[in-house]
């Protein structure tokens, strides 16, 4: 006796796996229940009959197109995972870098660099991911924008993550000398950034434009930050000519962070086109 194994499918389907067919060349194909017939001895078992369901036209098709983009679904929710999970190593980034820039703690920088490490990997996964999706697939309307918004985020979301770990080296150097002056708007600005990739995050987890346009508003404080800071040092080093050496790389510090914002500032922008549909 064959034994044959019974998968079920949506819209009351049945695939029966029978291992004579696979030798056969023919593979499992799809049946639809079509009646039951009592045994004549009245124990109350029961065979099931099955139809082919090749006998409906188009139906076959319509069961590999649900199934296809049930893989489609699936591989999209592990591309955006892989997003999130990148923005967030890029949030570690950036505290990291506070912490060797505010707190003084020279380690954090190798810690940084070590995990940018991973998001560079991270990144290069990412990219075969999308564009073996879109050859195999060929994935239209939301999907496709979805997944060339995607694409085009990973380089900002990467360089984010690298300017993080100049932020995070810089500090490292500073942390063997007294400070120039209290950090006190640098220290904003990387508050700022912290909530922005939240948001940044949150937008992406949520399909949330409203989001993306709150995380989008906040680097224009970052802007304003940033100028008032290089205006300040300016004065510093021009009153303090001892100074300047030090007051270039707080200087150097200020603009790696205006630039990280405005690669975050990218990344929400491809989050509302893929959203939405239009560029901003």
């Amino acid at each position: 006796m064959r034994k044959v194994k019974k998968e079920e499918l949506p819209d009351g389907l049945v695939i029966l796996h029978d291992k004579h067919s696979w030798r056969h060349g023919v593979g499992p194909l799809p049946f639809r229940p079509c009646g039951r017939l009592e045994s004549p001895a009245g124990s109350g078992s029961c065979i099931l009959h099955y139809m082919d369901a090749r006998a409906r036209p188009g139906f076959l098709a319509g069961v590999l197109r649900s199934s296809r983009m049930r893989a489609l679904d699936a591989k999209l929710q592990a591309i955006a995972g892989d997003a999130v999970r990148m923005l967030s190593m890029v949030r570690e980034s950036c505290q990291l870098a506070r912490l060797a820039l505010i707190d003084g703690e020279p380690g954090a920088a190798e810690l940084c660099a070590e995990n940018d490490v991973r998001i560079d990997a991270l990144m290069a996964k990412l990219e075969r991911s999308i564009l073996a999706v879109i050859a195999r697939e060929q994935p239209v309307a939301g999907n496709l924008r979805f997944l060339g918004a995607t694409f085009r985020a990973l380089a900002d979301i990467e360089r984010a993550g690298d300017y993080a770990v100049h932020v995070a080296c810089t500090g490292a150097e500073l942390a063997a000398e007294p400070p120039l002056k209290p950090y006190t708007d640098t220290r904003r600005i990387l508050m700022v950034l912290d909530a922005m990739i939240e948001e940044t995050i949150r937008a992406f987890l949520e399909s949330d434009a409203e989001a993306a346009r709150q995380a989008l508003a906040m680097d224009d404080e970052i802007d304003e930050l940033y100028e008032h800071v290089q205006r300040e040092l300016l004065t510093h080093a021009l009153e303090r000519p001892e100074t300047v050496a030090k007051a270039i790389k707080l200087m150097n510090v200020g603009r790696y962070l205006e630039r990280l914002g405005d690669h975050l500032e990218n990344v929400n922008e491809h989050t509302i086109f893929w959203l939405t549909g239009k560029r901003l």
